[in-house]
């Protein structure tokens, strides 16, 4: 059980049976009355966000919620197939749970796959990648002075933004979280 003096962005909580992380919160001590804490939280099931408010020293449940490094295998009519490092168990996981993952997921990569109950429901991929731009125009000569960018598609099929200098055949190193093109990688 957690109280609200636990409160932190990023705890995990159970909540009407459903797992919850903390978005954002507020310890409240208004001059009259008792203090109270405003959360905004995140259902890990649906995504949805939803507003809170509680009482202080309100307890909340602690999820069954297990995160286990996996390795990306390969995709299929059944989903994506990965494998657990430790016990070289593989799971197969529905698209709907990789959501936006899958333009930076590519064979062999590592994982944090997070179980809720036994059942995943989210997968966090490293924070940088490393593509292979397989598509590319060539940049307009003279049009570098605004710096102008370009769009790219890399070996998995996702398309970035990157400057008209890039070309087909470059390793690029890819932030997941914004999708956005940090460099170029050499070698």
């Amino acid at each position: 059980m957690y109280s609200t003096p636990d409160f932190r962005k990023g705890l995990r909580i159970e909540l009407d049976g459903d797992p919850f992380t903390i978005v954002d919160f507020q310890h409240v001590k208004p001059g009259k009355g008792g203090a109270f804490v405003r959360t905004r939280l995140r259902n890990l099931l649906t995504g949805a966000v939803v507003d809170r408010t509680f009482r202080s020293g309100e307890k909340v449940g602690r999820p069954d919620l297990e995160e286990k490094e996996m390795q990306f295998l390969y995709q299929d009519g059944d989903g994506f197939h990965f494998m657990d490092n430790a016990t070289f168990d593989q799971v197969a996981i529905a698209p709907e749970v990789i959501g936006d993952a899958r333009r930076f997921l590519q064979e062999n990569t590592i994982v944090a796959v997070l179980f809720y109950q036994e059942r995943p429901i989210n997968i966090e991929l490293p924070i940088f990648v490393e593509l292979l731009v397989t598509e590319a125009e060539p940049g307009v000569k003279g049009d570098t002075a605004s710096g102008a960018s370009k769009t790219v598609t890399v070996e998995t099929g996702a398309k970035i933004q990157v400057p008209l200098f890039i070309e087909e055949g470059t390793r690029l190193k890819i932030d997941t979280r914004t999708g956005e093109y940090i460099e170029r990688v050499k070698g």
